[in-house]
């Protein structure tokens, strides 16, 4: 007879609280201190700025980075550098924060959404190639929840379609794919650095490419246009934002930097050990794992596929183990006013309107069926470097006391 649950009365799996996750170190104050004490925390004069652009282009193997202020403004740059007409439309995720959405439309270009997996939740290339047109100019790829995507078959995509292939690795840091880091694949990769990443900042951003013009755009796409090869009267050679990162992000990124991969490291090592634990559990369906490529779990994922989704999570959180259902619940572009009602510049729905298209976008939930389906179905668990392996037994009883229990 199955041990009762903790929500019906019995004992819980876990009693204490998980330890939470402390990503700053002394070498964090050490180059913070640095900075300081320099009088300048200026990037474009400063020490920490180009250094961390040196050795993170070394590090992914690229050649040239640029920094910037968040994860949102490294896709702003990406888009910034691709440089599209208003009008053109540029492919990316359902399941994605808002940052691999809203630099397109700041850019007056129109979003269009490729379906997904709806067990790995990630970007299917039959889906990206279906929705590609005469006006499509970029790709942006997420790797979602540090799993990399089919990349090599995307990358096909793009060039046989003469479109630009971004990559969003905002939950994706330091993750190889068939022996390359993620990042590396299409023509720039974009970092977000903020408080929840593998590597963090608290915010911030940075992108990276080997192609020399592509770098050069972006450099000046980040600092207003300003002409850093020519100066003299041509300062502000296009309309840009500022996107400058400080010394003081900058140092905290330095010391960040080095220790990303034991990071990844871990997580990966107890993302395998938790959907080993699970992978029998009774409703339950674990992501797919392979030798080809890391997983570095920005969130450990899986699906409830045969019981109630809510109910699950609720009795296994009384296990004292935080899981939570369903993510962000919809495909993003039902989840605010700039899609859903085409709320944008003023009153204008530009680039909707403005007469740079004659199509009508329409953006609702059965554009796509698997995102929808996969958001049903996933759970959430908050797993991270500073977790033990005993931690992550724990998290494997719980979920498979609760499968078990819910099955009888």
């Amino acid at each position: 007879m199955s041990e009762a649950l903790a929500i019906a009365g019995g004992t819980p799996i876990r009693t204490t609280p998980f330890p939470p996750r402390r990503p700053f170190g002394a070498r964090e104050e050490e180059l913070v201190l640095e900075a300081i004490r320099s009088q300048n925390l200026f990037g474009k004069s400063g020490n920490f700025v180009p250094r961390l652009e040196t050795e993170f282009a070394q590090f992914m193997g690229s050649g040239y980075a640029q920094t910037c202020t968040s994860g949102t403004a490294a896709i702003h740059i990406a888009v910034g550098a691709v440089n599209p007409d208003p009008g053109d439309e540029i492919i990316t995720a359902p399941i994605t924060d808002p940052g691999s959405v809203m630099p397109i439309l700041q850019q007056n270009a129109i979003p269009v959404f490729a379906d997904v997996d709806p067990i790995t939740m990630n970007m299917t290339p039959e889906s990206i190639e279906a929705n590609i047109t005469d006006r499509t100019r970029a790709i942006i790829l997420v790797h979602l929840f540090g799993r990399p995507c089919e990349i090599e078959k995307v990358v096909e995509i793009a060039r046989r379609h003469n479109v630009t292939l971004i990559e969003d690795c905002s939950q994706t840091h330091a993750t190889r794919y068939k022996g390359k880091y993620v990042g590396t694949f299409g023509d720039i990769g974009c970092f977000s650095l903020q408080q929840s990443k593998h590597m963090t900042t608290g915010d911030g951003g940075i992108c990276s490419t080997d192609d020399q013009a592509t770098y050069y755009r972006m450099k000046l796409f980040s600092d207003k246009g300003w002409d850093y090869r020519y100066m003299g009267e041509r300062d502000h050679a296009f309309l840009a934002p500022n996107y400058r990162m400080n010394e003081l992000t900058a140092a905290v990124a330095v010391a960040q930097l080095a220790r990303v991969r034991q990071v990844v490291e871990k997580r990966h090592r107890l993302g395998r050990i938790l959907s080993e634990l699970i992978a029998d559990a009774p409703g339950i369906t674990v992501l797919p794992i392979s030798d080809d490529y890391e997983v570095s779990w920005w969130n450990y994922v899986f699906h409830i596929t045969g019981h109630d989704p809510g109910r699950f999570c609720e009795a296994v959180r009384a296990e004292g183990v935080p899981v939570g259902p369903h993510y962000i619940g919809d495909p993003i572009y039902l989840r605010g006013d700039f899609l859903a009602k085409k709320i944008t510049y003023g009153k204008s729905q530009c680039p909707f309107s403005c007469h740079v298209t004659s199509r009508n976008y329409e953006y609702t939930r059965d554009l796509v069926p698997g995102a929808v389906q996969a958001l049903k179905t996933v759970a959430i668990f908050g797993l991270h470097e500073d977790m033990s392996e005993g931690d992550i037994e724990d998290v494997g009883a719980a979920i498979q006391k609760v499968a078990r229990n819910l099955a009888t």
